[in-house]
């Protein structure tokens, strides 16, 4: 705005020139005008943060200046453009109801003129500078708007960025996190019986080398999630192909796009009932189904192993599932039977 400020007042003090050079008597009118459109630009660049009394003591300075350069330039143009710069450099220093007050004085440079064309030059003065006043408060709110959205679309981004750190931190945690504990605890087991009892260390080093090659695989299985943007359709599909010929996927409903943490949370809902099948069910069929419904969507991981004993409710991974789909309003339900297979269902609104 301050640019398109100077821009203003370089024109309108061009014109001044060329109207008062056309007058026997130009040089009242061009220096004044000349001080006026120097004070403006002082005051564009100084006055802005200065307390209200300088930019009040600026405002009757440069109107009684504006007044008296508007009568040495003989009523021009250029005169009064350069008043309707005075106002509009008062929209951007000044309150609203002190910048309307400048608006309605400016037509009092007409003062002293016959009274006719003193009414009607004044008339018009007054419709242009509140027409300017009008104008520029629009620009001005505009342009603050638009502030106001980039700096909202900045800490939109810089949430998105939070959100993102703290889901693949919540995915280090439950998944890599989980198997380095319990490779630290086999560690340790196989250590303290290497001596006395060297089988039972052999066994518990060599599920050591499974969680190991567990974690690694679940740190690829993170990454590939991070690179990829295809729908949970498609990562589920390319789940189960990697899981093996035992494992079946089923998809009910129409698909649709779903928020990225709802798909997020259904894979991994899919990943840790495949892994918990894998690792614990002895299982000799899993099925995966993802099923659209009005208004929400299921996932769902039914296997025929072993089950669980009842009051299980499933380890760190399963914790952190049930966390991650709370935040999404949705439920995480583990319905298990000793011998006949267990059933992880996980359902969100989408």
């Amino acid at each position: 705005m301050e640019r398109f400020l100077w821009l203003l007042t370089a024109g309108a003090y061009g014109v001044l020139v060329l109207e008062c050079v056309a007058h026997p008597q130009p040089w009242p009118g061009i220096v004044t005008g000349a001080i006026f459109a120097a004070l403006v630009v002082l005051g564009t660049w100084w006055l802005p943060g200065r307390a209200w009394g300088w930019r009040a003591g600026y405002f009757v300075l440069q109107g009684a200046l504006g007044l008296l350069m508007f009568g040495a330039a003989h009523a021009s143009w250029g005169g009064t453009l350069l008043l309707i710069v005075l106002v509009v450099q008062a929209v951007l220093l000044l309150p609203l109801p002190a910048a309307a007050l400048v608006a309605v004085a400016v037509p009092f440079g007409h003062v002293g003129m016959d009274w006719g064309a003193g009414l009607r030059e004044g008339s018009g003065m007054l419709v242009a500078a509140l027409f300017a006043l009008v104008v520029t408060l629009l620009l001005r709110r505009e342009q603050q708007t638009r502030q106001e959205l980039a700096a909202a679309n900045a800490q939109l981004a810089e949430l998105a960025t939070t959100r993102e750190r703290n889901r693949v931190a919540r995915d280090i945690h439950d998944g890599l996190g989980h198997h380095l504990t319990t490779l630290q605890m086999q560690i340790r087991a196989g250590r303290a019986l290497l001596e006395r009892d060297p089988g039972r260390a052999n066994e518990m080093l060599a599920q050591a080398e499974e969680q190991a090659l567990e974690a690694l695989s679940e740190v690829r299985r993170s990454v590939a999630a991070l690179r990829t943007d295809l729908p949970v359709r498609e990562r589920l599909a390319r789940l189960v192909s990697q899981a093996g010929p035992w494992i079946h996927l089923e998809i009910r409903g129409t698909p649709r796009s779903l928020p990225v943490d709802v798909e997020e949370a259904l894979y991994r809902a899919a990943q840790e009932g495949l892994t918990n099948v894998r690792r614990h069910a002895r299982a000799t069929r899993a099925d995966v189904l993802l099923d659209y419904l009005p208004g929400e969507v299921r996932m769902v991981v039914g296997d025929d192993g072993c089950g669980a004993a009842p009051g299980e409710s499933g380890g760190f991974g399963l914790t952190g599932l049930r966390e991650r789909v709370a935040e999404l309003g949705g439920v995480v339900a583990l319905d298990s039977v000793p011998g006949q297979g267990s059933t992880l269902t996980v359902t969100a609104p989408a």
